[in-house]
């Protein structure tokens, strides 16, 4: 949620930033103002109000203790009750209106995020290793996993319907490896506290971290949509802490948890869709920090960094891109996109997203840390996945896809997998 401190002091500029991710969000600006000194005009008048009644029933007692009659000054408090009551509404109106507004409207884009419309916009920040150089036919995810029975999406279409994966046999076991193996590194090698959430989250949990009210009909919700399954860890991770007020000395906090993830869209048709690409439940790792203003950009750094080392250590090509005004997600000020290479799809595949919200979610939460000098402040939340299945999954069986038909797979998963190829 946006300050609206900011936007009363620095119209202009709210305005220029909310333009660079196109769309019309830089003309509600002026509907938030409109409402906000239209609320405080209401304030003003309701604390008049008030004031002149507790004025009003001192005089009345004063009278009293006289002996005068006090009629027609109790009649203008009768009046002035009933005004009371009237402007309590607007004020609760005002305020139901300009919260809606302020949770419809995306973030800034950091200042330094690159201009742009869309994807095609995006520039590649850095890429490590090289394509692999396969011998033969290159095979597909969707190929190698039917030869060697590692999932079964007929099956699982039976069971759920289509866009859902049922992983079989030595696919499960690497599914799982794959999720033993980040969670270790993450809590063993990078510091992140291991949390193992509920999957599924009450409504305000979901305006917390900004899928709500906005992305609502992506969403599986349930009792009314009063409760949610999780499209992600980031929801039930990052609202850990809400409402609460942090020692600075506590921060940054980073946690991991692995879960399902649960999305109604799965993508419009093409080639992204086949196989286990895209899907409405996947699994994920998750990475989750909490800190100070001072250092946020500092931690979307070393959070990126830790989530392209799961990458490096299973031995696959990819590329990081930093997203655009123009394609920067809803409640990011700055995200960077890690895509590993798939030599199936003959493309680059979103494996992460790693973004810094600043204050947007934590003031939807409540989410405050105390500073040095007793302050209370809003921290700066990120969250970026570290990294997100089945995607790597189809990006190492084609990786490591030999001219016999086997899988090899890389050595940090020998020990989880308990093998070092699929045959």
């Amino acid at each position: 949620m946006l300050d609206i401190r900011l936007i009363r002091e620095q119209p202009d500029f709210v305005k220029e930033r909310l333009a660079t991710r196109g769309g019309d969000d830089a003309a509600k600006i002026d509907e938030v103002l409109r409402v906000d000194a239209e609320r405080r005009k209401a304030e003003t008048a309701l604390q008049q109000l008030n004031s002149d009644r507790k004025r009003l029933s001192k005089e009345i007692g004063g009278k009293r203790s006289r002996g005068e009659s006090s009629e027609e000054l109790e009649s203008r408090v009768r009046e002035i009750g009933t005004e009371i009551a009237q402007l309590n509404d607007e004020v609760t109106a005002g305020e139901e209106q300009q919260k809606n507004l302020l949770l419809g409207l995306p973030n800034l884009p950091h200042a330094g995020a690159p201009i742009g419309q869309d994807a095609s916009d995006n520039p590649v920040v850095r890429s490590w290793g090289e394509k692999p150089q396969l011998e033969g036919a290159v095979q597909d995810h969707v190929a190698l996993g039917a030869k060697l029975k590692l999932f079964d999406l007929e099956r699982a279409a039976k069971l759920s319907g289509s866009g859902f994966i049922c992983f079989t046999g030595a696919g499960a076991r690497l599914e799982r490896a794959l999720i033993q193996f980040m969670l270790d590194l993450h809590t063993r090698e990078h510091g992140y506290l291991e949390v193992s959430p509920p999957f599924l989250v009450r409504r305000d949990c979901m305006i917390g971290t900004s899928q709500l009210p906005k992305f609502e009909e992506d969403m599986y919700g349930l009792e009314g949509n009063q409760i949610f399954l999780a499209p992600t860890a980031e929801v039930p991770v990052t609202n850990f802490h809400r409402e609460e007020i942090l020692p600075v000395s506590e921060l940054p906090k980073k946690f991991t948890a692995y879960t399902p993830c649960f999305r109604r869209e799965a993508g419009s048709a093409g080639r992204e869709t086949r196989g286990i690409i895209r899907v409405h439940q996947f699994d994920k790792v998750e990475l989750v920090k909490i800190t100070t203003p001072e250092s946020s950009f500092d931690e979307l750094e070393s959070l990126t960094a830790n989530a392209e080392r799961v990458l490096q250590l299973l031995g696959l090509h990819y590329r990081v891109i930093e997203l655009c005004t123009g394609d920067v997600g809803f409640g990011s000020a700055k995200t960077y996109d890690i895509e590993a290479w798939s030599p199936g799809q003959n493309a680059y595949l979103e494996v992460s997203s790693c973004s810094n919200f600043e204050d947007f979610q934590a003031r939807r939460m409540n989410l405050r840390f105390k500073d040095g000098e007793g302050r209370n402040r809003f921290c700066h939340t990120l969250n970026g996945s570290g990294l997100a299945l089945p995607r790597v999954f189809a990006a190492l069986i084609e990786t490591g896809q030999q001219p016999d038909g086997s899988v090899r797979l890389p050595e940090p998963l020998h020990r989880h997998f308990g093998a070092a190829e699929i045959r």
